[in-house]
């Protein structure tokens, strides 16, 4: 009996970089770094993605060390710049982790503008994105679902576009399928959904548009079961992924026979 592997061939390139796992996971708001390696092992996830600022990954060797629960050698790394409100800023936070990772150019950048929706400032992202690309960084950046400025995020460099679905943190899920199927289809670079997934069903309703990937934090975090929600998200992501290539039916107002209905005897 062969074995059917739902990543195969099909895998994820950022930057240069192969991944097999198509989810990523974030690492804030588990109730200690033991829950945090646990959800992260049942996502299946190989980029996991931390807050530069509010992480420790060294900084003070008196706290626990992400590190020691999600090592370098078995996780891509990807530090962000959440909490940051200006260009100037996100870009020091990015140079303060390439110093801190030994080098490490891969960053997510995000650069917010509003408090209460956590919303990014596009303005400031476009900036931002300009001075890291120049200065070596590959950039996955978290952005608006406006299809023209992910096209100019690309334009300017970005590894991978990263739409957001709904506000941060909201599980609302995917407000606007249109847009996001409308960046999918133009972009040259990975379209990874970042933002407002709720339950496996977001997930994999975003892996169905044609998205390369998920990232999410606070969907697998704050559920009830931290490590069986990961395992649920690992299992959407790869269904999402294996419908969009497989090529679902056309809808149809009416509904046709399974089975044909000519040469029926009598």
């Amino acid at each position: 009996m062969t074995h059917f592997s739902p990543a195969g061939d099909d895998a994820l390139v950022v930057a240069g970089r192969t991944f097999q796992s198509r989810l990523l996971t974030g690492t804030g708001k588990y109730k200690d770094l033991d829950e945090t390696r646990r959800a992260t092992e049942a996502a299946g996830a190989q980029i996991v993605t931390l807050a530069i600022r509010r992480v420790n990954i060294g900084q003070d060797a008196s706290q626990p060390n992400l590190l020691d629960a999600l090592p370098p050698d078995r996780y891509t790394l990807l530090p962000n710049t959440a909490g940051c409100y200006t260009a100037d800023d996100a870009v020091r936070t990015c140079r303060l982790a390439r110093e801190l990772l030994d080098g490490h150019n891969l960053v997510k950048l995000e650069v917010l503008g509003d408090e209460r929706t956590l919303y990014p400032d596009v303005v400031q992202t476009l900036i931002a994105a300009e001075m890291l690309v120049a200065e070596g960084f590959d950039v996955m950046v978290y952005t608006s679902d406006d299809p023209i400025l992910a096209r100019r995020l690309e334009d300017i460099g970005c590894a991978a576009i990263m739409p957001l679905a709904a506000p941060i943190g909201s599980g609302l899920g995917i407000q606007n399928r249109y847009n996001l199927l409308e960046i999918v289809e133009n972009a040259k670079v990975p379209v990874i959904v970042d933002a407002g997934v709720g339950t496996a069903s977001d997930a994999a309703i975003a892996m169905e548009l044609g998205c390369h990937g998920v990232l999410m934090n606070t969907a697998i975090a704050g559920a009830k079961d931290p490590v069986l929600m990961a395992h649920a998200m690992k299992l959407a992501v790869e269904a999402g992924r294996a419908a969009f290539r497989a090529g679902r039916i056309p809808r149809k107002r009416f509904a046709s026979a399974s089975s044909p209905v000519d040469g029926l005897v009598g």
